[in-house]
């Protein structure tokens, strides 16, 4: 048990000064109720879990500080692992009974895809708090579904831009995804972009194996024998740390250049047997040695005391909570000044996520007119140092969001065949570790 008021690093994850006024006491509701979906089993919930226990720490904190508003925060999980039906089914029941105000879902893209217009047809706001995949905000245009994070083109472009600047000399490539919605968009993003910066690479694999597969010993084989000189992957959670294993015991990595898009959330999983010189992202500007602000008292206290409940330090699917509720209580605070103060309703909450700006624990994020995050992406490369039992990222760069993504209202296939080889140039943030 922490002997000490937990310290949030958002963008003001405490009440409003004056909110327990008789002015919001006369219009608040009981309790502003939240739906949360992350998987709490199957092999990503080493993925899911820290998310789960970031919202319980971020929720206490909030409600010992007054809640939102003066309403005190309530959450419901809902299992993604139990598959889309019970998700759908679940999260169609909590909003027609009226048991949410917003929803957090979710993390698979696929599960997305069939979330975003579901909330469209219920009206309920819904904050896609950690999916990937670019396309849903940019086929259709949605009044109640935003991103408070990054899609995938700015984290798949930073990862491309990053090995690029530090290793400009590879002529082949291979690449192993999970064959689901985000294995494969972000490789189309990836290759795509790769074809009009470095045409002159070679593609010589493109493995997709099942989702949740236990065993890599067929792709490692033939990577064996193809030795690409860059192996890319884009997988995460438990996929991943089983296939950066297997490479590993073979000794794959000692041959080739592994460049791991989601990486740092299995850096404290893997450990030992990640080398030094792997590339390594992280979804976002998260890590919770954030060069920029590991110094910051809120962010340390923050990270401490996730690493005392939990045994292991955040990871990035626990920035992404934390942005999520920074991102919905920022636009409470926002429709309620344009209510004159008053507490405002679901679609004055709604609207004020429009051009929304707050800060978690990262860079601040501004949310577009297409519901779309601008999120700066951290990346870097591995390194094993003194008093971690796992790497630790070293030769960071932080991308800014603005320079990486499409403007809005194109999409990103279009606007990646605009790109040129001078694009390789786009000015980055440089950080060693300390």
């Amino acid at each position: 048990m922490l002997r000490r008021p937990l310290m949030i690093a958002a963008a003001s994850l405490a009440v409003l000064a004056g909110a327990a006024s008789p002015s919001f006491a006369q219009d608040k509701p009981a309790e502003i109720r939240i739906g949360i979906s992350t998987f709490l089993s199957g092999p990503a919930s080493v993925f899911g879990e820290p998310a789960k226990q970031a919202a319980e720490m971020i929720v206490e904190d909030m409600n010992r500080n007054g809640g939102i508003l003066g309403a005190p925060v309530r959450v419901s999980y809902i299992d993604e692992g139990a598959g889309l039906e019970t998700l759908t089914t679940e999260y169609k029941r909590l909003a027609t009974e009226g048991k949410v105000d917003a929803f957090f879902a979710s993390i698979s893209s696929g599960n997305c895809n069939k979330i975003a217009p579901l909330a469209e047809d219920l009206k309920v706001l819904n904050i896609m708090w950690d999916c990937g995949t670019q396309q849903i905000l940019e086929q259709t245009k949605y009044r109640y579904v935003f991103r408070t994070q990054a899609n995938a083109t700015p984290e798949v472009l930073a990862t491309l831009l990053y090995l690029l600047k530090t290793k400009p000399n590879f002529k082949t490539i291979a690449v192993v995804n999970q064959d689901y919605a985000w294995g494969r968009d972000s490789w189309a993003i990836f290759s795509q972009a790769l074809k009009k910066l470095r045409p002159d690479v070679q593609v010589v694999a493109e493995l997709f194996p099942k989702f949740g597969a236990p065993d890599y010993s067929t792709e490692v084989s033939r990577l064996l024998a193809l030795r690409p000189d860059v192996v890319l992957s884009t997988s995460w959670g438990g996929d991943l740390d089983t296939f950066v294993r297997q490479a590993a015991q073979r000794g794959l990595m000692r041959s080739s250049t592994f460049v791991l898009a989601l990486g740092e959330s299995s850096l404290q999983r893997i450990g030992k047997d990640l080398p030094d010189g792997v590339i390594i992202g992280a979804r976002g500007d998260h890590y919770f040695l954030h060069p920029e602000q590991r110094d910051n008292a809120k962010f340390k206290a923050f990270m401490d005391a996730f690493k005392a409940k939990t045994g292991s330090y955040p990871i990035y699917p626990v920035f992404h909570m934390a942005q999520a509720f920074a991102g919905l209580e920022a636009a409470y605070k926002k429709a309620s000044g344009a209510n004159g103060g008053k507490f405002p309703t679901k679609d004055q909450v709604v609207d004020a996520m429009n051009g929304l700006k707050f800060q978690a624990m990262g860079r601040p994020i501004t949310m577009r007119a297409d519901g779309q995050g601008e999120e700066d992406q951290i990346l870097g490369v591995t390194r094993r140092v003194e008093g971690y039992a796992f790497p630790v990222l070293d030769d960071m760069m932080i991308f800014p969001a603005a320079k990486i993504m499409p403007p809005v209202g194109q999409k990103s296939e279009d606007w990646i065949n605009t790109l040129t080889p001078d694009f390789i140039n786009t000015p980055v943030s440089s950080f060693k570790h300390r």
